[in-house]
C-alpha cells in the first residue's frame, strides 16, 4: 500500500471518525462497488461528513516530497522547530520550579512546595518567567537536533552500505544523534545560559531583552559559552537516548504489539505510536542526562563557578537524584509531545511517521513518497 494514499487521513484520534485505527482500506473494503458508489478520495477521507458533519481531520497535501531532498531536510528542521521550541515553552512552569530545587533546595524542599514559595513571591505570572530565552534557545537546538539526525543518519548509512546499515542501524542512531546534538548545542547554550540565570535569580532580570545584555556585562560574550560542555554532557547522552530508544521502541510495537504492517496503519494511529514511544523514551532521558542537568543549572546560577564547586556542594548522590522525579514527568511528557509533533508536521508536508523501519542506504535511497 502506498504511503500517501489511503493512509494519508487525519491527524485527529481514528475512533473520531472509524471504529478501526489500523487501515483506511478496511473502512472502504466493506463500500459497495466502484461501479455502484465510487469511494471518496483520501485527501477527503472525514467520518464527520458522512454522518452529517463537518470533517475533523488534517490532511497531507497532494505535493509530494522527495525522500533526502534539500525540501525533505527543510521540512525536518521546520518539524524540529516547532516540536522543540512550542514543547520546551509549555512546560516553563515545571523547568522554572526545577531549577530552582536544583539550586535552592533548602528553600525549594518539593514540587508542591516550590510551585507554592513561586506564586507566593512572584504571582501566577511569575511561572513563565524566562519563556523567551527558552522559546528561541529550544527553537534554534529543535531545528539542528532534527535536521542533521536526518541528515547523518542518512549518511552514515550510506557510508556502512546496505546491508550494515541494517545490521548496525543502533550504532547509526547512536551516532547520528550525537552528531546532531553536538551542533545543536552550540546554538542552544547562549539562551540556556540567559534562562537559567533569569529564572533562579529573582530581580536579575524580567526576561530576554534585559537579562542577555547584563549577563554579558556580567560575564562577558564568552560567559555565554560557560556551560557548554556540561550541556554537551547532558544533551549529548540524552538526545543518543531520546532517538535510539524511540526508533528502537517504535520499531518493537510496530513487530510485535501491532497486527498489521506499518504502512497498512492510518496517519493517526502511527502518531499515537509516536506519543507513546517519544514519552517511554523521555523517561530514559531524564535519567540518563540528570547529572549533567544539575551542573548546568549550578554553573549558570554562580558566578565563577567550576564543576568542581558544583560536585562539592551537591554531592555525587545529589547530581543523579536532586530533582529526578520533576524531570522525569516533565522529559517524558516533553519528549513524547516533541515526537508527536514532529511526525505530525511530517505527515502534513507529506512524509512519513519516524521509526518502524531501518535507515535507507543510498543504494535504496527514497523517491518520491508514492
Amino acid at each position: 500500500m502506498a504511503l500517501s494514499d489511503l493512509s494519508r487521513e487525519s491527524l485527529l484520534p481514528s475512533f473520531l471518525y472509524s471504529a478501526s485505527p489500523f487501515t483506511a482500506a478496511s473502512r472502504l473494503s466493506a463500500s459497495p462497488s466502484p461501479a455502484a458508489a465510487p469511494a471518496p478520495p483520501a485527501s477527503a477521507f472525514s467520518g464527520g461528513a458522512a454522518r452529517g458533519g463537518k470533517p475533523f481531520s488534517i490532511n497531507s497535501p497532494n505535493e509530494k516530497i522527495e525522500m533526502y531532498s534539500p525540501a525533505f531536510y527543510a521540512a525536518c528542521t521546520a518539524g524540529g522547530i516547532a516540536s522543540c521550541g512550542l514543547t520546551h515553552m509549555a512546560v516553563t512552569p515545571l523547568d522554572l520550579v526545577k531549577c530552582n530545587m536544583q539550586i535552592n533546595p533548602e528553600k525549594y524542599k518539593s514540587i508542591s512546595s516550590g510551585f507554592g514559595v513561586l506564586l507566593k513571591e512572584q504571582g501566577a505570572r511569575g511561572f513563565f518567567r524566562g519563556w523567551v530565552p527558552t522559546l528561541l534557545g529550544y527553537s534554534a537546538q529543535g531545528a539542528c537536533k532534527f535536521g542533521f539526525y536526518e541528515f547523518f543518519k542518512k549518511t552514515y548509512s550510506d557510508m556502512a552500505g546496505p546491508e550494515n546499515a541494517i545490521k548496525y542501524k543502533t550504532l547509526i542512531y547512536l551516532a547520528g544523534s550525537a552528531s546532531a546534538e553536538l551542533i545543536a548545542d552550540v546554538a542552544l547554550c547562549p539562551m540556556e545560559a540567559v534562562k537559567v540565570r533569569v529564572q533562579t535569580q529573582p530581580g536579575f532580570a524580567r526576561g530576554l531583552s534585559d537579562g542577555l545584555p547584563k549577563f554579558i556585562k556580567a560575564e562577558g560574550a564568552a560567559g555565554l559559552y560557560k556551560g557548554i560542555v556540561p550541556l554537551w554532557g547532558r544533551q549529548i547522552p540524552y538526545t543518543m537516548m531520546k532517538f535510539a530508544s524511540f526508533e528502537t521502541i517504535v520499531e518493537l510495537i510496530y513487530k510485535h504489539a501491532v497486527p498489521v504492517p506499518k504502512s497498512e496503519c492510518s496517519k493517526s494511529f502511527q502518531l499515537g505510536i509516536s506519543f507513546a514511544g517519544g514519552y517511554i523514551a523521555g523517561v530514559f532521558c531524564a535519567i540518563v542526562s540528570h547529572p549533567a542537568d544539575n551542573l548546568v543549572s549550578f554553573l549558570n546560577n554562580a558566578k565563577g563557578a567550576t564543576m568542581g564547586d558544583a560536585v562539592k556542594q551537591i554531592g555525587v548522590l545529589g547530581l543523579f537524584t536532586r530533582g529526578l522525579p520533576l524531570r522525569i514527568v516533565m522529559i517524558g511528557t516533553l519528549t513524547g509531545a516533541q515526537w508527536g509533533i514532529y511526525d505530525a508536521f511530517k505527515v502534513m508536508v507529506g512524509l512519513p511517521t519516524t521509526g518502524g523501519v531501518a535507515p535507507v542506504p543510498a543504494a535504496e535511497e527514497g523517491k518520491a513518497i508514492a
